[in-house]
């Protein structure tokens, strides 16, 4: 029986998603995401901001949220990409957005965004920070 419109297969979505969003370093990684100043970091960007964690299991982690819909992969085009440039970028889905903002996950966006600003990059950072992001 469905309540408030929310079907059993909607329900379980939505609670597969949870699981998903709420488990500790996913969560970190899309609040990482967030806190990035274009919301489009690389995953360089990523490995330098959870030291803690390798690169792979970031990678794998960030395709667990790419496949609830919750991130998606965005690609410069080709006629932009640069020689030693970025031109993968992970980014909250606009579906994700509004899943994270149902449930309350978005209210400390401009937090996230200070704290990121404050953390100390190195060059290579700087410059993977400054590279050109696609338009979204």
């Amino acid at each position: 029986m469905s309540t408030s419109g929310h079907t059993s297969s909607n329900l379980d979505n939505v609670r597969k998603r949870l699981n998903v969003v709420t488990q500790e370093t996913r969560f970190s990684l899309i609040q990482d995401i967030l806190g990035h100043p274009s919301q489009l970091p690389t995953l360089k960007e990523l490995d330098y901001v959870n030291p803690s964690k390798s690169q792979t299991t970031i990678r794998q982690h960030l395709q667990q949220l790419v496949d609830v819909g919750v991130v998606e992969e965005v690609f410069l085009p080709d006629e932009q990409r640069q020689n030693d440039l970025p031109y993968k970028f992970y980014g909250v889905s606009d579906e994700g957005r509004a899943f994270l903002g149902e449930h309350g996950l978005l209210r400390a966006e401009e937090t996230l965004q200070t704290v990121y600003a404050r953390v100390e990059k190195s060059d290579a950072i700087e410059r993977y920070q400054t590279a050109p992001r696609p338009e979204r």
